[in-house]
């Protein structure tokens, strides 16, 4: 398969990044088709494509382009809650919550209902790539193609390849990103590749150093802007991400290395079971909220 085939980009998912990955590639001119278990959460994807905060009504605001183009973009974008209406597409980023079990149930359903030829990219932040591989036949057109958030903003996609991914599958993904306006780099398939494994074991640090007194949740957060020049502290990024993610990712690390720098902190733990994940639908708040911190 070349560039120019890919016409249908399916993706699975419609929460935080799979409605922004929607909406890049449904700008860059592909037909889109996305999939999610309800159709409550599609009309909510599709709302926050328009009108969100990196939603099209912002770019149209800020002069980046016309209402027409905006309503084309969204026409270009279809949704469906049943997996069957990926048969015809030609590529697709699966962007589900990290749970590997789960992502590997969808994957060997894609196996069976998509076109020989289509490409199956995982968007997981942690999983190995050759792990989540044995769910299919196709491991040559099987790939890790890893965005952040918020998917219409972040430059950066981060690749990576299973043990039996073709180089034809990893140059079309390094292609098709650039068309689509980001940077692709190459990672190795390891627990957390290198961006999430860097930055978990810089949020887990934060919060052993919060329960050794170091530094409280609000200090620590302003040091590390103040002192690094980062947007966002790691309790601020943590509400962000979801704490419940983060819980998820330490837990996969240190399970797959067994190295205990991995492994999660007790308060992180303790806030996750009592329903603080940060600002995800449904949560009794993040880290702010649990402490009576003030902003």
């Amino acid at each position: 398969m070349k560039l120019e085939d890919i016409k249908v980009i399916g993706v699975v998912g419609a929460g935080v990044m799979g409605h922004g990955i929607a909406q890049v590639a449904a700008r860059t001119g592909y037909e889109v088709v996305m999939v999610d278990v309800s159709e409550e959460v599609l009309k909510k994807a599709m709302e926050l494509i328009e009108s969100g905060p990196f939603g099209l009504k912002r770019l149209v605001e800020k002069g980046k382009m016309t209402e027409d183009e905006a309503k084309a973009v969204m026409e270009r974008i279809k949704t469906s809650t049943s997996l069957d209406a990926l048969k015809d597409a030609d590529f697709i980023i699966e962007a589900v919550t990290e749970n590997a079990n789960l992502k590997k149930k969808i994957f060997a359903e894609l196996d069976r209902i998509c076109k020989p030829e289509t490409i199956i990219a995982s968007n997981t932040s942690a999983i190995m790539i050759s792990d989540l591989a044995t769910a299919v036949e196709r491991k040559d057109k099987f790939i890790g193609m890893h965005w952040f958030n918020p998917a219409p903003v972040m430059k950066l996609i981060e690749i990576v390849r299973g043990a039996l991914t073709s180089d034809e599958t990893f140059n079309l993904t390094v292609e098709l990103s650039k068309k689509m306006g980001k940077i692709p780099i190459e990672a190795g398939d390891g627990p957390g590749f290198f961006t999430t494994r860097f930055i978990n074991s810089w949020l887990v640090e934060a919060i052993r150093l919060f329960e050794l007194g170091i530094g409280g949740i609000k200090e620590i957060d302003e040091m590390c802007k103040l002192a690094f020049g980062f947007p966002m502290g790691p309790f601020e990024l943590m509400d962000l991400i979801g704490l419940d993610t983060v819980l998820h990712i330490a837990e996969y690390m240190y399970e797959e290395t067994k190295e205990s720098h991995y492994a999660a902190p007790i308060t992180l733990k303790k806030l996750v079971l009592s329903g603080y994940i940060g600002r995800k639908p449904g949560s009794r708040g993040g880290w702010y909220d649990f402490y009576g911190i003030e902003k």
